[in-house]
Order: C-alpha cells, then structure tokens, then sequence
C-alpha cells in the first residue's frame, strides 16, 4: 500500500528534507544513526548499497568531508575520501560521489569494489529494500536473503574494524539473521530510528568493530 501524498507532504521529515536540500526524509534515519553510533568517526571509504535517490550519499559525503578537516590522529586520517553508491535505478549526480548503476547480488561486483577503493572499506552503508509484495512473511525473508548477501560482500570488503548500517525486516528469519551479523562483529545493535514511520517494520542492523 503507498503513502497518501497529501499525507506524506505533511510529514515533518519530508519537508525537513526539502528545506534543508536532502533528496528524501530517509537521510534523517542516518543522522539518528550517526548520532547513537558514531559509525562516520574514520571513514573515508563508504560504499551505500542501494543508494537511490542518493540523501544516504549527501549525509555521507558531508560527514567525510568534516573528517578531512580533522587531523588529530595521524594514524588513521587520509587526505581523500572515496563514496561509491550502487543501484538498479538511475541517481542524479553528486559531486565528488561515484554512481553504478547495476546489481550488487550478481557475479562479479566484487571485482567494481576492487577496482574503484584499491583498499578495504571503512563503512558499508544499505537502505536496500526488495520490492515489497505485501505479503509480510515472503516479504521479511526476502529481505533477510538479500542482507545476507551484503554480509557476505562485508566479510570480504569491510576492513577490520570496519561498520556496517543495514537495514532489515522485523519477523521470523530475523534471529538467524542478528546472529549471523553478531558473528562478523565485536558489537551489534538493532536500531529503528524515530524518523522511521510507526507502520513499518524495518528495523537497521549496527555493526561496529569488524572482527
């Protein structure tokens, strides 16, 4: 079932974005994510799987840039930033931010990750969703299936002590799921932002620490 737009342009986040030039209300999800966890603290190399329309993109090139700026610990800090964000559907440019228009499950992403970082990643970003069928049960266990193949591309790609945002569907595969993340990480956390609807159930995965 869609939103009503008439509701929808109601919606304080909707015309937060709007004001403050975010492409969709979602990127307030991220700030709230920010804001708990602190996953932005040294990432210069973020991947955002399923980045359309691209507000994930905007908040995580703005907090890159602010890590540029800050030198304190020479150990970690970079003097560049790299964003890549991938999907299906086409995304209007941002500048300074990579777009691949293609489908992270299939054979042979890998080797786009490879060649465009040259190096592990510091933060795995997805708001990926599957197309919802309203179906709730088939619903929530495609989405575990699909955020399964993003652990999977984490493990290999995510550098030690890296992070991870994924969201997820609250249900019954969503155990198997928490404790196949917990596996990859030191510390995980089930978040839902307050910027989400009430009438959803997406829930987002934090991973913090890669092991």
């Amino acid at each position: 079932m869609t939103d009503n737009p008439k509701t929808h342009k109601k919606d304080p986040y909707y015309q937060q974005a709007k004001r403050e030039r975010y492409r969709a209300r979602s990127a307030y999800k991220l700030f709230e994510i920010q804001k708990k966890f602190n996953i932005f603290k040294r990432a210069y190399y973020i991947l955002d799987l399923g980045c359309a329309p691209g507000s994930w993109l905007q908040v995580a090139k703005k907090f890159a840039e602010s890590n540029l700026t800050k030198n304190k610990d020479q150990y970690y800090h970079r003097d560049h930033y790299r964003i890549l964000g991938v999907d299906i559907k086409k995304v209007s440019p941002i500048e300074n931010v990579q777009f691949l228009q293609t489908n992270f499950t299939k054979p042979g992403f890998h080797n786009h990750l490879e060649s465009f970082f040259h190096a592990k990643i510091d933060l795995i970003l997805s708001d990926a969703s599957i197309n919802k069928t309203g179906n709730s049960f088939s619903d929530q266990i495609k989405q575990v299936n699909l955020c399964s193949q993003i652990l999977t591309l984490t493990e290999t790609h995510l550098k030690f002590k890296g992070s991870l945002v994924m969201k997820t569907f609250q249900g019954s595969d969503f155990d198997k799921l928490y404790r196949k993340a917990k596996s990859i990480f030191k510390i995980l956390k089930a978040f839902k932002p307050q910027s989400s609807k009430k009438t959803s159930n997406e829930i987002y995965l934090i991973g913090i620490r890669k092991k």
